[in-house]
């Protein structure tokens, strides 16, 4: 069984997949390659004076194959509640998680049948932390928004999930702050020069 279970591997499914794998939760994403990102040129970026989409979705998956995320080209085609986790039900079998990130951009479907609660206005509702009203599922990027859909801000979304994941395993508030020298010493192998 991993730790988390992401449904969706655009900004927000590969910002928490990074933020979790980096932080040593064994992570699994799932996706299609059907992201928005394929069709968008990235001039609002962060960090990022202009790039194509499928450009940008190229170097995060290979920034996150470099802490172990795990990926699987499949459709899920069903989420649902195991005990104390979640199992993801794909063509290719059933998959056990503590946790489940849904970054399945404006497709509301699954988490319906997880049954998560929705907004008056038809979005899925969750807290700060991105957390839907079942406990340890979590809802990112346009699913949780009626119109502002942007690739930053779905990987916010995807990293304040993360977040609180990791503040649930680790018992206290966690913050992903590296300083140099400790990300130096834990990561020089992934540092550009």
């Amino acid at each position: 069984m991993t730790h988390v279970l992401i449904v969706g591997g655009g900004p927000a499914g590969l910002s928490a997949a990074l933020f979790t794998a980096k932080n040593g939760l064994e992570t699994t994403v799932f996706d299609t390659d059907g992201t928005w990102m394929h069709k968008a040129h990235l001039f609002n970026y962060p960090g990022i004076g202009s790039m194509d989409g499928s450009a940008y979705m190229e170097v995060l998956r290979d920034q996150v194959g470099e802490f172990g995320v795990e990926s699987h080209e499949a459709e899920v085609t069903d989420v649902s509640q195991d005990g104390d986790g979640f199992s993801v039900t794909t063509d290719d079998g059933e998959h056990a998680g503590d946790y489940v990130v849904l970054a399945t951009g404006a497709n509301r479907d699954l988490a319906e049948s997880l049954g998560c609660d929705f907004t008056d206005e038809g979005i899925v509702n969750v807290d700060v932390t991105m957390e839907t009203t079942v406990d340890d599922a979590y809802a990112t990027g346009a699913m949780v928004r009626a119109e502002e859909w942007q690739a930053v801000i779905s990987a916010g979304d995807g990293a304040a999930a993360a977040l609180n994941i990791l503040t649930k395993e680790k018992g206290e508030h966690f913050h992903d702050f590296d300083v140099p020298e400790t990300a130096e010493e834990l990561f020089g192998n992934l540092i550009d020069e």
